[in-house]
């Protein structure tokens, strides 16, 4: 089972924290992710400052990485405006977003879900070149209408506007998915809509984030998300709590970078970054990591 591990600390891990890491600090916690190996990092979002204002200098960090390291970082992105915007200062990874649910589309974006993908052409269109995921929010549950039905998913994902994405992200956005939905859904994907690499984003508010991010792998998920210790949520989906942590993933999933010595540089990133915003680190394999089975390999 080959899968890779995108870290997106650094945008969904950081959108409902009290305080914000410095831009001098997010750009050090991208470079230490990537020299352990990380693949690729979600690095913020083009969102309005005033409406996520933890992420509002996304382009200062954008300006202060190299082309080699933008070349493995994404931005979140909703609108053609904001594909532009990031691509003239450098961005070549773009997360095209918008939400199965119609009602968490309007909430989140202030538009219906049909608007949103009649704008997704034009924002393939503006990367000019660039790679553009279509990212699905609330691919399984809407904290306003509840149960999403699969359909929907494999209907947008086929809808010709769609055309020019090269990977589909299904999102357990509230983390109220159970692994066999995850691979039932993941499976029709595959199935059911054209060839591009499917990604998987979870959150573990019901404790089923490594979980699901196991079933996604095993129906052909390319990719999971997670974040450092756990952080994360949606400030417009109530009830959603933090991602899977990066941590957990790694251990449970193996993916290619995360050897012992990795591992437990990844632990301690998490501890130090949720020590420096007072947040909880719900990851149970830092917990695990702090054991004294010295025998076994991935303590620290």
């Amino acid at each position: 089972m080959t899968v890779e591990l995108r870290d997106v600390t650094l945008r969904d891990g950081l959108q409902l924290v009290g305080k914000a890491p410095s831009t001098a600090r997010k750009v050090e916690i991208a470079r230490e992710l990537l020299a352990l190996g990380v693949p690729s990092l979600e690095i913020g979002s083009m969102a309005r400052g005033d409406l996520v204002p933890t992420l509002a200098d996304t382009l200062h960090i954008v300006d202060a990485l190299t082309p080699e390291e933008l070349a493995r970082c994404w931005v979140w992105v909703a609108t053609p405006g904001h594909v532009r915007r990031a691509r003239e200062r450098g961005v070549v990874n773009f997360q095209y977003c918008l939400s199965v649910s119609d009602a968490h589309n309007r909430a989140n974006l202030g538009r219906s879900t049909e608007q949103s993908l009649d704008t997704v052409a034009d924002g393939v269109a503006a990367a000019n070149g660039g790679r553009v995921q279509l990212t699905l929010a609330t691919s399984f549950t809407c904290p306003f209408e509840g149960p999403v039905d699969p359909g929907e998913v494999v209907r947008i994902a086929n809808d010709p506007r769609t055309a020019g994405t090269e990977d589909v992200v299904v999102c357990d956005t509230l983390g109220q998915a159970r692994p066999g939905e995850v691979a039932s859904l993941v499976a029709r994907v595959r199935d059911e809509t054209p060839p591009r690499r499917i990604g998987f984003h979870g959150h573990d508010t019901w404790g089923q984030g490594v979980a699901n991010a196991v079933a996604a792998v095993g129906a052909g998920a390319a990719f999971v998300d997670g974040t450092l210790g756990g952080l994360g949520g949606c400030p417009f989906a109530p009830g959603a709590s933090g991602n899977t942590a990066s941590e957990d993933l790694a251990f449970g999933l193996r993916p290619e970078f995360a050897t012992p010595d990795a591992f437990r540089a990844l632990v301690r990133l998490g501890e130090d970054l949720t020590a420096e915003l007072g947040e909880n680190n719900s990851s149970r394999a830092a917990q695990g990591a702090r054991s004294r089975a010295a025998a076994f390999g991935w303590v620290l």
